[in-house]
This record gives C-alpha cells, structure tokens and sequence, in this order.
C-alpha cells in the first residue's frame, strides 16, 4: 500500500500547536474534518475512539514519532493525515523522548487488512532515518507531500 492510497493530502500540515496528547489527536482528527476527509459529525466520537485506542498502550514508537489510530464506522476506507509539530510533545513514546512527527489513521471495523498494511506501510518507512528527518525537518504540508511521493516512489508494487 502506497501513501498516495490513504493518506488525505490536503489534511497534512507542519502547523500542530497542541501541547498535550489528547490535543495533538483532536487538532489532527480537524485537519480531517477540515479536508473533508471526515464528516464533522463524527469528529468527537472518532477524537474519542483514538484516545481510548491510545489509552491501550502507546502509539508513540520512539525517535521522535508516533501513529495514533483507531477503527471507526464513520470511514469505508482507510484515511489518514500527518502532522508535524514544532514543539515535541509527550506522547508517552517507548523511547522517553518527544514527539514531532504524527500519522494519524482512521479504519473501517470490517476492513482490518487494510488497517494492518497502512500501518505497516507507515512503519516500515519510519524504520529509515532519513524519511524520519525528512518529515521532521519538513517546514510546509508541500515538503511533507514530497517526502511521502518519493517514499511511494521507492517502494514496489
């Protein structure tokens, strides 16, 4: 699965200025809604549903990222945005250490495939330092979209 499949490219913004967790969540589920990526009517239930996803065990994988998600019926796919903060926040990270860098995805309950291989494909891009300090270092949604194309770029069909 390639970005380009599921992430919601006019949701993407290097704006995040929430300072807590539950904040950073709410103001990525926005830029969603705000895209239309999500109905506004189900802003607060999928705000919730991803805290109480969260509250399982943390999405914040260390070096300076994590992948809140969560599994809603309000989607018939998987979407998705990022998001990079210029202060890091405590995202209750493995590693101890801020967090900048978000992906937010939401799935179908009847579409687990899907939200397995969109989060893999997350995880397995984040696995390379470069794409990491790409994102983070990202100063516009433009360079953000461009570090995504050329990880789509670089991974086979």
């Amino acid at each position: 699965m390639k970005f380009s499949e599921f992430v919601c490219q006019a949701a993407v913004t290097t704006s995040l200025s929430a300072t807590d967790r539950d904040g950073i969540i709410a103001e990525l589920v926005d830029t969603l809604v705000a895209a239309g990526g999500l109905s506004a009517d189900h802003r607060d239930s999928i705000v919730a549903a991803t805290i109480a996803r969260e509250e399982l065990g943390t999405t914040g994988i260390g070096n300076g990222v994590a992948i809140p998600h969560a599994k809603h019926p309000a989607v018939d796919r998987v979407v998705a945005t990022v998001g990079v903060g210029e202060a890091g926040v405590e995202f209750g990270s493995l590693d101890g250490r801020s967090t900048r860098v978000f992906f937010l995805l939401v799935s179908p309950p009847d579409a687990p495939q899907d939200h397995l291989q969109a989060l893999e494909t997350v995880s397995r891009h984040l696995q390379e330092e470069f794409f990491r300090q790409f994102l983070s270092q990202a100063q516009t949604p433009s360079a953000i979209l461009d570090v995504l194309s050329e990880a789509d770029a670089s991974t086979a069909v």
